[in-house]
């Protein structure tokens, strides 16, 4: 509104002064002395209006002058005050790319490292699982070795307890009272007992009466025996009749004399001599034959 004012006053200033030139202008020609002496008189008078327009219309120029001034040099100074903050700002931002390019860059750095953790992570569990199943594989064949260790150690006590037993049937047959006959070893008596006298004896020196299972073991014992009348362990003791070996096995063919056995009650013990076998009372005493497996 001010401004308005100010160019209101400045329009009508011009206006007067316009009017006042051609007032002049016309009365200076015919005038010019009568003018020139209303002047000396009026000069005061004139010369006081035109400097009060004059100063008002300086003071209307120098107000227009500021007012267009001062909003230029607020426009200017917002300006400048703006294309510093741009500046900053700019600057600023550009920072800012440049932290989120690095940061960019280190999560893709952090993000290749963490595949790559991943990976060695996988490579190491699956390694961990193939030691797992190689140690349980060594661990299965540590109990299989154990336990063939100890079937050995069973193998070799049974060997070292056949061992010292063949060496006493050595020293024995090194003696004379053994005779070794298809892994079978045979004692002949050279005295005479009862059948359960003479199967004692050979009880409590690991052995029991001979059983006679074929016919080269049946010549065996004639050619050992010199076809003397020895006892072997045959009986039917428990049963009339029912013959059985003394390993508690039935008898199924035997070497009988033709005359045997005659069946009396009373001979319930078993001989052979030359004809083949006899039975005879288990009272009487004759020779016996031991016998014992060297595989026992």
């Amino acid at each position: 509104m001010e401004f308005m004012e100010h160019g209101m006053c400045k329009d009508e200033d011009r206006e007067k002064m316009n009017i006042y030139a051609n007032i002049h202008s016309l009365n200076i020609h015919d005038v010019r002395t009568e003018t020139e002496n209303t002047r000396k008189h009026q000069t005061p008078q004139h010369t006081g209006t035109d400097c009060v327009k004059i100063r008002r219309y300086r003071a209307a120029v120098v107000c227009l002058v500021l007012l267009c001034v001062l909003p230029l040099t607020a426009v200017i100074v917002l300006c400048v005050h703006i294309h510093t903050n741009n500046t900053h700002y700019a600057e600023e931002s550009g920072g800012l790319l440049i932290n989120i390019t690095k940061l960019a860059e280190e999560k893709d750095q952090l993000l290749t490292r963490n595949t790559e953790l991943t990976e060695k992570t996988d490579q190491l569990l699956t390694k961990i699982a193939n030691l797992t199943e190689a140690r349980d594989q060594l661990v299965n064949k540590s109990m299989q070795l154990t336990k063939e260790r100890d079937g050995l150690l069973s193998s070799n006590r049974d060997l070292i307890k056949q061992r010292d037993q063949l060496h006493q049937e050595k020293n024995e047959l090194l003696k004379g009272v053994w005779i070794y006959y298809q892994s079978h070893l045979y004692f002949v008596s050279s005295e005479k007992m009862s059948w359960n006298e003479s199967r004692r004896y050979c009880t409590e020196r690991g052995a029991d009466l001979i059983i006679i299972n074929n016919r080269e073991e049946q010549d065996f014992v004639k050619k050992i025996s010199a076809n003397a009348n020895v006892w072997i362990g045959l009986t039917d003791i428990d049963v009339e009749g029912s013959w059985k070996w003394v390993d508690g096995s039935a008898l199924t063919s035997g070497f009988w004399d033709p005359r045997e056995p005659n069946g009396h009650r009373g001979e319930n013990c078993a001989l052979t001599y030359s004809p083949g076998w006899a039975d005879y009372p288990c009272s009487n005493l004759f020779l016996w034959i031991c016998e014992k497996s060297i595989l026992k």
